[in-house]
């Protein structure tokens, strides 16, 4: 059984390193979806979870998350809250995690492509380390958005998908290696 201080040490370190794991993740279940590699009702069961480590994040963090480039992001994720209900919402509209509604679904998708571009390049103006990776996300993250929403197939879908995952992956990888 863990001692009350080891679980504490556990839990920081998965609040502190788990979005370094988690936002790739994220990103290929919505990619491998728009690929029908995985299933709508999985990307229904990852949002779920999503949506729950993403309410427990914040809540948890709140304090840690006060003050400069964090209190950014804590609004970027407070600000996302309504956007992953909604994309919950999407799922629900019609019946269950086998039918959708597309313009709430959209809400989601794109309100998580572009909130973190934001987040992003508030943090780049305000790092001087790793500000490039910063801006390069922002950058990545608004393009992935132009390519899902002009995409002509499921493959082009993908793509910009990758490119808002990888955008995103590198801040988040370069907040936790860094800082």
């Amino acid at each position: 059984m863990f001692a009350r201080r080891d679980r504490r040490v556990v839990f920081r370190s998965l609040r502190e390193n788990g979005p370094a794991l988690l936002v790739p993740a994220a990103w290929t279940v919505v990619a491998a979806t728009a690929l029908d590699v995985v299933s709508t009702r999985a990307l229904f069961v990852a949002h779920v979870v999503m949506s729950a480590l993403l309410v427990a994040f914040v809540i948890a963090s709140w304090r840690d998350m006060a003050s400069g480039v964090l209190r950014a992001w804590k609004l970027v994720i407070l600000a996302g809250v309504p956007a992953t209900l909604a994309g919950l919402a999407g799922f629900l509209a019609l019946g269950g995690a086998d039918t959708l509604s597309p313009p709430l679904l959209a809400v989601s998708l794109f309100g998580w492509m572009l909130l973190p571009a934001a987040g992003s390049a508030y943090t780049a103006r305000r790092v001087e380390a790793g500000s490039r990776i910063y801006d390069a996300g922002a950058a990545c993250c608004v393009a992935g958005a132009v390519a899902v929403a002009l995409a002509p197939s499921a493959t082009w879908t993908a793509v910009g998908l990758g490119l808002v995952g990888a955008g995103q992956t590198a801040g988040i990888l370069d907040a936790t290696l860094r800082y």
